[in-house]
């Protein structure tokens, strides 16, 4: 059965809510951190492992899957409730989020099923990306490297000797997606370290560039079918809100540190349009 483009999109756009409220309720159950950049990716993730990604979750290291890395590991805790939805591992596993013991640690780790990288020191993954893409080019393999970097990341120095050298070998098997929400640890990325106009910057070094809405499902899936320059390697800059779907959370620097309480935890759900007892 063949779906249509609004049916696929209302797909994902419910993956999208059940990512999003899983997520919260690990963090409020695990009493941690980064719930504002976790949700602030979720409809990239989910179109990558919906629709565009090549892999068998039955068979995690299948040797031609395309690979996923979370550069901003600390935000993690989205990445572990898609994995989960899509059968990587069981979703009742996800409330050991964060606890002692746990396999889904609070920064991404590759003991996880479907996850490549352990990471959260930032700046990182994108080196080893390029390593992937390279390696794949030159044993002739078709499979992709896509990674999901956060703006205020881009503040690495080693991002850019990779984004450099992605250019110049034209390693037109990796994608690059900046989950770009404008909001870092200590401020707005404008205070903190301006990178914008972030798109000539990347085109200098030799890349080909989308700029879309990151929330907008129909701009996220066309940008990931969309390759300009198939010599180049690609970078998505997806204009995204930290928080995304939460109103109290949203553009709110102080979520990049709390957990919701019960409270905020049910009116959250709420707002996501679940059904919440009122206990």
């Amino acid at each position: 059965m063949r779906f249509s483009s609004k049916m696929r999109d209302e797909f994902l756009a419910n993956n999208v809510k059940a990512i999003k409220a899983l997520t919260l309720k690990m963090v409020h159950n695990a009493n941690a951190s980064h719930i504002g950049g976790s949700l602030s990716m979720v409809e990239i993730i989910t179109v990558l492992y919906f629709e565009k990604m090549n892999i068998d979750p039955s068979n995690p290291k299948w040797p031609k899957r395309d690979r996923f890395l979370l550069s901003k590991g600390h935000c993690c805790s989205s990445l572990y409730a898609c994995l989960s939805l899509k059968g990587y591992f069981s979703k009742e596993e996800l409330m050991d989020y964060g606890k002692d013991g746990t396999r889904l640690l609070a920064h991404a780790s590759h003991y996880v099923p479907g996850v490549e990288l352990s990471t959260g020191s930032l700046g990182h993954a994108l080196p080893v990306a390029v390593g992937m893409s390279l390696a794949a080019k030159r044993k002739a393999e078709n499979w992709q490297t896509y990674v999901v970097v956060s703006d205020g990341e881009l503040d690495e120095g080693s991002n850019w000797e990779a984004i450099l050298f992605a250019g110049h070998h034209g390693l037109d098997n990796l994608t690059v997606i900046v989950d770009n929400n404008k909001i870092q640890s200590l401020g707005t990325k404008s205070e903190v370290l301006d990178l914008e106009p972030m798109d000539t910057k990347f085109q200098a070094f030799g890349w080909d560039v989308q700029r879309f809405d990151g929330h907008d499902i129909r701009k996220v899936r066309h940008a990931l079918s969309h390759h300009k320059d198939k010599s180049k390697p690609r970078l998505l800059i997806a204009d995204s809100v930290k928080g995304k779907g939460v109103d109290f959370m949203e553009n709110n620097l102080a979520w990049h540190y709390k957990s919701p309480d019960r409270r905020q935890l049910k009116l959250a759900l709420r707002q996501l349009g679940e059904i919440v007892d009122n206990a």
